[in-house]
């Protein structure tokens, strides 16, 4: 499904060190961060795009927009319309095979608070992922987090952002997406176009590139964004629609969703 705004198998060892994998468990907020088994009624994995393509300006831009995403009134309110009233979401910058870096560490968040923390963490956290895409790498990372935490959500999301379909070197992201539908994962998309030009950074249709390879799942979506304002009102709207779950037609959050006009 495209959604216009404009919708792990554990690693093998062959494609990374058990000190790399243990170092992103850590780095991920798993150890003392949560309590045993906490209850959630989503996880949900940001895998933002951090490769070469993106410049310090850009990641400064779209960790901003995901900021002012998840303290959003609309955001928090439908948040409120869950079984249990809280998500749990990391947030994860990534770029060549072995450049995936957490960000911020799991959080639950349940009102303006933990949202407020979040976002403070988001904002002034050093970036350390680069290098060229490794999109089925990060995809294999958010599924390992997941796999890996504390919490038991009712839903499980990877959201990958990128300015590209492109993968280059390890995990192919067809492997990739393959076992994290197997795990019962939804994979969406963050489809960015080019922010600084009149035109789109590839020769080929992006969105269709993530609808095709990428997003995967029940009710995955990829959403585009494809200027500074209307990131801000993309990234929001994914984040509506990713909390209201599969629609039904009878969601509160999905309806929050469909009546944010930006």
């Amino acid at each position: 499904m495209l959604k216009d705004v404009g919708t792990l198998a554990l690693f093998s060892g062959a494609l990374f060190s058990g000190a790399l994998f243990s170092g992103a468990l850590v780095a991920g907020g798993l150890v003392g961060q949560v309590a045993a088994d906490e209850r959630v009624d989503l996880e949900l994995v940001l895998l933002a795009d951090a490769s070469g393509s993106i410049d310090d300006g850009e990641i400064h831009f779209q960790r901003q927009g995901y900021a002012s995403a998840i303290t959003h009134p609309a955001v928090l309110d439908a948040i409120l319309q869950g079984y249990d009233q809280r998500i749990a979401v990391t947030y994860v910058e990534w770029g060549a095979v072995n450049s995936q870096e957490v960000v911020v560490p799991w959080t639950i968040i349940d009102g303006p608070a933990s949202a407020a923390a979040f976002a403070d963490e988001l904002l002034t956290t050093p970036r350390r992922a680069f290098g060229r895409n490794a999109i089925g790498n990060a995809i294999a990372v958010a599924q390992a987090l997941i796999e890996s935490n504390q919490i038991e959500g009712h839903r499980k999301v990877i959201d990958v952002s990128a300015d590209s379909a492109n993968n280059w070197g390890g995990l192919s992201i067809a492997e990739a997406r393959a076992q994290a539908l197997a795990a019962e994962m939804v994979i969406n998309g963050l489809a960015i176009l080019c922010r600084a030009c009149s035109g789109r950074p590839n020769a080929y249709d992006l969105e269709a590139a993530f609808a095709e390879t990428i997003i995967g799942g029940p009710a995955s979506f990829v959403v585009r964004a494809d200027g500074d304002e209307r990131f801000a009102e993309a990234v929001r709207k994914k984040l509506l629609l990713e909390i209201a779950g599969p629609p039904d037609g009878h969601s509160p959050a999905l309806r929050l969703a469909q009546d944010d006009d930006g």
